[in-house]
């Protein structure tokens, strides 16, 4: 996503989705508790365009995804986007299927940390948008189901099959793509699918904490991390260190390098710029 400004202006009112933001540190929230955030048409564009935008604006450093109510997010709305796709010609499921894509895409290539705060159910497109996070912090009442193969679906819905694996593993992945089961917060633990577990009650509180830290760092500096991660993950070894190579040199010359240099040699804390 390009940081480029167009014409488009910024929207001040997101229809599905409850936007706050606090000194760099965006919190988005998915705001259908009655429905457990079921996931609408609307929520996804949405989803795809607030990132588009805040990439555009280069305001936000961290943010936060959560859901209100019991849970985070169960998942499409089956009334609202399974009951309406049956009545789809192709070319507008294509285009659904491309856009809920498009949500993780930007998830992973947005040039900031994303904090997924999990408690109660994470399913189906829900475990996908949590996965695209770069950090998960659960409460013990999180539990992660990707269901798709149980509305008859393929489980490699919206880049699952890509991502799931390399956060925890074929074996695991092929299990939990191809049954559906739900896996609760301490085998997801266990087997690596969240970064942190939190006490009863605390996971967004603990997610806000460390996107405050996240934010108060070295902006480009964790930019470009998340950058390597995701394009690394199908290099060779030799383009990988070319890559690193390449953008060491160009970080070397950055303002936030220079700074950590003279804070360490006047011993203070250093200030980042993210430049």
């Amino acid at each position: 996503m390009s940081s480029f400004p167009s014409s488009a202006p910024r929207v001040e009112e997101w229809r599905h989705l409850r936007v706050a933001r606090d000194d760099g540190v965006v919190t988005v929230t998915l705001d259908r508790p009655e429905k457990l955030n079921a996931l609408t048409f609307g929520a996804y564009a949405d989803l795809r365009d607030l990132l588009a935008e805040l990439t555009r604006e280069r305001s936000a450093r961290a943010l936060v995804l959560a859901g209100e109510g019991r849970g985070f997010c169960s998942g499409g709305d089956v009334d609202e986007i399974i009951g309406a796709t049956l009545a789809m010609d192709t070319a507008a499921i294509l285009e659904f299927n491309r856009m809920t894509g498009q949500v993780v895409r930007a998830l992973r290539e947005c040039p900031f940390p994303v904090v997924a705060a999990i408690h109660g159910v994470a399913a189906g497109a829900g475990a996908v948008l949590a996965l695209a996070a770069d950090f998960r912090v659960a409460d013990p009442s999180a539990r992660f189901a990707f269901l798709f193969t149980r509305v008859g679906l393929s489980g490699g819905d919206m880049g699952a099959a890509y991502l799931l694996p390399r956060v925890v593993g074929l074996g695991h992945a092929t299990r939990l793509l191809m049954l559906g089961d739900a896996v609760r917060a301490p085998e997801a633990e266990r087997i690596g699918l969240i970064s942190e577990l939190a006490d009863e009650g605390q996971a967004d509180a603990r997610a806000a904490g460390l996107a405050r830290r996240l934010a108060d760092g070295p902006a480009l500096a964790l930019a470009q991390t998340k950058a390597l991660l995701t394009a690394e993950l199908d290099m060779p070894l030799a383009a990988s260190v070319e890559l690193d190579a390449n953008t060491q040199a160009l970080l070397m010359h950055g303002e936030d390098y220079a700074e950590f240099h003279a804070a360490f040699t006047e011993k203070r804390p250093p200030k980042w710029r993210g430049r």
